[in-house]
């Protein structure tokens, strides 16, 4: 039952933190790891509504990103950005600030899987301010539609 509800929980975290950038986030599995105590295993898939964008933010987690269809863009601070099509991954780690998550089609909607390996009952999700963390609030433009 408090796995329930902890699924619950993560699921609302989730879904309402990126339903302002206007993507929609289905709970499709939460787990808890008992050989790593403390810690659980949560997959997600999110939809990019055609030019959504998410804000700077960080998961606090190991996210492994595998992309169903569209095409995303992808970034970490001190990283490359990366446009990402269907059956290409990324990766995301605890420490890593996600500067550029957004879709690449201003026609199209985008589809990806996450798998989230992370603390047991933390958030999903932490924004950042992009002024502290030393990044652009206002990622390039990719005019290129897949």
């Amino acid at each position: 039952m408090k796995s329930l509800r902890s699924l619950s929980v993560l699921a609302l975290l989730t879904a309402g933190t990126l339903a302002a950038q206007d993507a929609q986030v289905t709970s499709l599995m939460s787990k808890d790891l008992p050989e790593y105590p403390g810690k659980e295993g949560l997959m997600i898939t999110v939809v990019y509504p055609p030019g959504a964008k998410d804000p700077v933010h960080r998961h606090d987690a190991h996210g492994f990103i595998y992309v169903l269809e569209g095409s995303v863009v992808m970034q970490v601070k001190g990283g490359k950005e990366v446009t990402l099509t269907p059956g290409q991954t990324f990766y995301e780690g605890p420490n890593d600030i996600h500067t550029v998550g957004r879709n690449a089609s201003n026609t199209k909607p985008a589809k990806f899987l996450v798998v989230l390996l992370k603390n047991k009952g933390e958030p999903v999700l932490t924004p950042v301010n992009p002024a502290a963390a030393g990044v652009s609030a206002s990622p390039k433009s990719n005019s290129r539609e897949k």
